[in-house]
């Protein structure tokens, strides 16, 4: 199916999302919707997914125009979409995910189990997928729920599929197993738009590119093109892709978990036994698919969260049980995984939020009495030493874009003198040039002898700026490895194996890759994975 789309405007208020966009997608192609968060890519889509309408423009397939008023109409028209967070009822089987909302039915109006049971076996089969259409959705690896996703677009007539950030949840093995699965999917005839930030993964898989900056098309390019290349014209400007930094001389440890766990208050445990060491004047990152324990971790050591058993220290101190405000007065610098939630006051200033963690002091107060002057002084002086784009220190941190909020952040925490640096999800939503700019204050503070945690589901980010990476999986660390570590071993690692256990997968992978070049590799995984944990399981026991 030939997709074209004209002029396509939407604005959000005096937000222009879209602004006036042509695309073309032709059949049997996989075209990449290439730029940062925020460009505009999810919400062209949407509106191609029947989601939002647009202010202006027209959409045509094979040359007609057509109007979606529904997702419904969408889907009835042969367009399939895959969503960043999935769309799947957890507690629903496959065959129940798969037919929702289009369930087969009897004669008395019964929903017909055996005919839903078919439609996952035949669609799968169809495109090589190994998938149990009476296992629960939550039993299953993230990998293979987005497998289900797209079985159920492609069970619906799906000639355009739609893939929204397909890999933000994917360890480096799943996403080459979707990538393989896409090529399959454009070979057998399907359309696929595949909307991305990540420039390694355009390389890999698209016939052509399409670049969003500010919700404009900026450019075109093909899977030729350098990365360089594609982020200068994502962000305009030529901008630094790897991080330059010395090799670490850590010093004494700044940083000790030491035997951590923490439950939920179901019981269900969230950290296990959780021992961890940084050193001053090192990068420790923490690399693993979103939701294994991170965010947790990072909560237990900023102290917004009392782990249920074990210590932390810093400095060699004991501030397990201490709160949010000790770690402050302490020298804790944290950039929290959700700047909007956790690191600002929307409504406050840029100066004010500047000044959040050291208001109370001199400088800056005197008593009770906050004194403006000191605050604006400040303010001139962070913004310009960071970079920090704005029209005036005075405008609501709301009014400024993700990546300069993110800078303001960052700033702030990098103004004073640290014992600990907690950064989690540094870069998320910020663009290539600001990620360039907040990796090099990074590598500074650890060069200026500050133990640095850092924790980002971005494995290119950890691999880059970390001197020892510790892998996570369900809430314990599988191990600590150097930074060299190769990307398949760590992806191995984030699927649930011993660094052991990873190596000799890998060996084993690559001989049968010389063997069976070609094939995906993810049923060796996930059976290596299943072993790991059922043994990890019984040791529990």
């Amino acid at each position: 199916m030939h997709l074209e789309l004209r002029g396509i405007t939407k604005a959000f208020g005096s937000l222009v999302a879209n602004d006036g966009i042509d695309l073309t997608v032709e059949p049997g192609r996989i075209h990449a919707l290439l730029g940062e968060n925020g460009a505009g890519k999810s919400t062209l889509m949407n509106i191609l997914f029947g989601l939002y309408e647009a202010d202006a423009g027209e959409i045509l397939l094979d040359g007609e125009p057509v109007r979606f008023h529904s997702a419904a109409d969408a889907v009835a028209a042969g367009i399939g979409m895959v969503h960043q967070h999935f769309m799947l009822v957890p507690v629903f089987t496959v065959a129940e995910s798969v037919c929702l909302g289009y369930e087969p039915t009897r004669a008395a109006g019964l929903i017909d189990r055996a005919r839903a049971r078919a439609l996952v076996d035949e669609t799968s089969a169809r495109f090589g997928f190994d998938i149990d259409p009476d296992a629960l959705v939550e039993d299953l690896p993230v990998g293979v729920q987005q497998q289900v996703e797209i079985v159920k677009a492609l069970s619906r007539g799906a000639k355009i599929l739609v893939l929204d950030e397909p890999t933000a949840v994917l360890t480096p093995q799943e996403t080459d197993e979707l990538m393989h699965v896409m090529k399959e999917l454009a070979a057998a005839g399907t359309s696929i738009v595949f909307i991305t930030h990540k420039l390694r993964e355009v390389q890999a898989v698209a016939d052509e590119i399409t670049v969003i900056r500010r919700g404009k098309v900026v450019g075109h390019a093909s899977a030729d093109s350098s990365r360089e290349e594609l982020a200068t014209m994502m962000v305009g400007r030529p901008v630094m892709l790897r991080v330059e930094k010395e090799p670490a001389a850590p010093g004494e440890v700044g940083l000790a978990l030491d035997d951590v766990s923490l439950l939920s208050p179901t019981g269900a445990p969230l950290l296990a036994h959780v021992g961890l060491e940084v050193r001053k004047g090192e990068i420790l990152g923490v690399a693993g698919v979103q939701g294994n324990g991170q965010t947790e971790l990072a909560e237990v050591v900023m102290g917004l969260t009392a782990p249920s058993s074990g210590t932390v220290r810093i400095d060699g101190k004991d501030v397990t049980k201490s709160s949010v405000r000790r770690h402050i007065d302490a020298g804790v610098g944290f950039v929290p995984e959700d700047r909007s939630a956790d690191g600002m006051v929307a409504a406050f200033s840029a100066a004010e939020n500047l000044v959040l963690n050291r208001y109370r002091r001199r400088p800056f107060s005197k008593g009770p009495f906050l004194s403006p002057a000191k605050v604006l002084a400040d303010a001139g002086r962070l913004v310009e030493e960071f970079d920090v784009r704005l029209s005036r220190t005075t405008d609501p941190i709301s009014t400024l874009s993700g990546g300069n909020q993110q800078k303001v952040v960052v700033a702030r925490e990098l103004s004073r003198d640290l014992s600990l640096l907690l950064v989690n999800q540094p870069t998320r939503g910020v663009d290539v040039g600001s990620v360039e700019f907040i990796h090099r204050r990074i590598v500074a503070e650890r060069d200026a002898g500050t133990p640095v945690l850092l924790v980002s589901s971005e494995l290119d980010e950890v691999v880059g700026l970390s001197d020892r990476i510790a892998v996570m999986y369900r809430g314990r660390i599988l191990g600590v490895v150097p930074a060299d570590t190769p990307r398949g071993v760590l992806g191995l690692m984030m699927a649930g194996l011993t660094p052991d256990e990873a190596r000799q997968a890998a060996r084993e992978a690559d001989a049968a890759d010389s063997t069976r070049e070609g094939e995906p590799g993810m049923s060796s995984i996930a059976q290596s994975r299943r072993g790991a944990d059922s043994t990890r399981e019984g040791e529990a026991e």
